[in-house]
């Protein structure tokens, strides 16, 4: 602080006071001219401002001066800088953190940076430098100072930094690579996608003669049932399941497989595995006066007693029905199958007895149904709700004894109803397949599926055993692992249907394909490993040669 009427020198750069009150930021600034009190007091109201010639003298303070005191700040920059930046970016902000006192300065030169900003290894010295008008501005203390060097430097670097890698780096090397086209591939494939819907076209049944058909085979199903109702006391309260490909829009070529199922409610049983695979049951009836008492074998229910008996009523019935015929018996076989040929193609009817239990699901289906991901555990809870049906069917010679149970005398478990339903709303979005929805090609590569495996059999007759549900059960599990509705487009129809085939061959080859309810049940257990192999060399020469079994 000067004294009265004395005018103030500059103190020494080497001076105690300057070496405690200067800047962090090392920043060079030259001493402020002598001035008095008066003079500067007029210098304020013309707001003026002066140049001068950059000095290499560090800016002092005194903890004495007037908080009210003004000092002259010069920026400099070198030229390198000035044009690096003002191709980069011109930032308003910064201008707008240097207030002005009075009136504001115009400038006619380009905005540059103050020494805040200066990057290392720049230094005032340097010959190049741009003439700059003065601004006058408050004196900042250095914890002022310091913060707004903190604030502005990262970014503008950054910004400098990103400006000259994107101004480095070609846009072609960014963009993704595409990968090489195959014409040769696409043109096979092209020719693959042509045969498979060719195929289905040809599989597709008339709309005409499936409803003729199947007017015919309901007249006898309904005799059926009304005369089991009148003329027997122990499936008068046999209900119809209409399950099976026809009725979950499966059926491929003609009309001429229909699977019924007449239903007759058990209450109060106990059902026992038979066995270790959890397929087989044998049902003993509790306490009461239920007319099925009539089939029982050292009090357990006999399965082929009680379809004997239903047996006979139903070619009793199907006499009356010219053109019927009833097909003679085959082992382990849990339906009455009957035959008629209609507008030259010969229909087969299956009429299955069964028992509906309503109870929980058995134990070992408790692993099975992993639907969670595909349809969700709301609609696989509400499956586990329906009831579950027992058909009379046995594996082997049936002479097998277990408990005193012969394999004759047991049920096999039946889902056939979920299936039908999981088939019919088979998307893991509701609208799948329905008017107002998206397609999908699922049930069209099962149809595919069940068409070469039918032509194989027609070509190699040790197939035989080979049959549409071991095609049915493979669809349903490659749904559980690949379970959104866009990897079934039906314009990826070629590939989906070689992934099926493959699922398909894999289950061959390790000679393993569980039961889609019964884990612990494997559909293949009563085909040789040879069987399944040769199968399987079968479907992938026709996948590799484009299937020329369906030209």
């Amino acid at each position: 602080m000067t004294g009265r009427g004395r005018t103030c020198k500059a103190k020494s750069p080497d001076t105690k006071c300057a070496k405690s009150q200067s800047k962090p930021e090392e920043m060079k600034h030259e001493s402020p001219p002598r001035c008095t009190r008066k003079d500067f007091k007029e210098e304020k109201q013309k707001g003026a401002t002066k140049e001068q010639k950059p000095k290499g003298q560090k800016k002092t303070s005194s903890t004495d001066e007037n908080p009210s005191a003004q000092s002259i700040r010069k920026e400099k920059t070198t030229k390198h800088f000035t044009e690096e930046v003002s191709k980069q970016q011109s930032t308003p902000a910064d201008n707008k953190k240097a207030p002005v006192q009075g009136r504001q300065a115009e400038t006619t030169e380009p905005v540059t940076k103050s020494k805040k900003m200066q990057p290392k290894g720049t230094t005032e010295d340097s010959p190049k430098t741009t003439k700059e008008k003065k601004i006058v501005r408050k004196e900042k203390s250095p914890e002022q100072s310091r913060e707004e060097k903190t604030k502005v430097q990262p970014e503008d670097i950054k910004t400098a930094k990103t400006c000259i890698a994107k101004e480095k780096i070609p846009e072609t090397k960014m963009q993704p690579v595409r990968p090489k086209e195959n014409p040769k591939a696409d043109r096979c494939e092209g020719k693959v996608d042509t045969i498979l819907s060719t195929t289905l076209d040809k599989l597709r049944i008339k709309s005409d003669e499936k409803s003729y058909t199947s007017k015919v085979v309901n007249e006898l199903v309904n005799a059926i049932l009304s005369h089991l109702k009148q003329n027997t006391q122990c499936f008068k309260e046999a209900k119809p399941l209409r399950t099976g490909s026809y009725y979950e829009n499966l059926k491929i070529s003609n009309p001429d497989e229909f699977d019924v199922m007449l239903a007759i409610p058990v209450d109060r049983v106990d059902v026992s595995p038979f066995g270790d695979d959890g397929a087989f049951y044998s049902v003993e009836l509790k306490r009461g006066n239920s007319p099925l008492k009539r089939f029982e074998e050292s009090s357990t229910l006999s399965a082929s007693k009680m379809l004997d008996e239903f047996r006979l009523e139903v070619k009793e019935c199907a006499k009356k029905y010219t053109g019927w015929e009833v097909t003679r018996k085959k082992k382990g076989c849990p339906a009455v199958t009957l035959i008629r040929t209609v507008q030259s193609v010969t229909v087969s009817l299956d009429i299955v007895l069964s028992l509906v239990v309503k109870s929980s699901w058995p134990s070992f289906t408790k692993e099975g149904l992993r639907i969670d991901s595909w349809l969700g555990t709301k609609v696989k809870r509400e499956y586990k709700w329906e009831p579950y049906y027992l058909v009379p069917k046995f594996e082997g010679t049936g002479t097998e004894e277990k408990d005193g149970v012969l394999a004759k005398d047991t049920w096999r478990v039946s889902f056939s109803h979920v299936e039908k339903a999981i088939l019919k709303n088979h998307g893991s979005q509701k609208t799948c397949c329905e008017k107002e929805g998206e397609r999908c090609c699922r049930k069209d590569c099962l149809k595919l599926l069940k068409h070469l495996l039918s032509l194989l059999k027609e070509n190699n007759s040790s197939f035989e055993k080979f049959c549409s549900y071991h095609a049915k059960t493979t669809l349903l599990h490659a749904c559980c692992s690949r379970t959104k509705d866009t990897d079934w487009r039906p314009s990826s129809l070629s590939q989906c249907f070689r992934l099926l085939l493959e699922d398909f061959v894999s289950h061959l080859e390790e000679g393993i394909l569980n039961n889609f309810f019964i884990p612990t049940q494997n559909l293949l257990s009563s085909l040789s490993r040879n069987k399944c192999n040769s199968l399987a060399r079968c479907i992938r020469e026709e996948c590799d040669k484009g299937f020329p079994i369906f030209k």
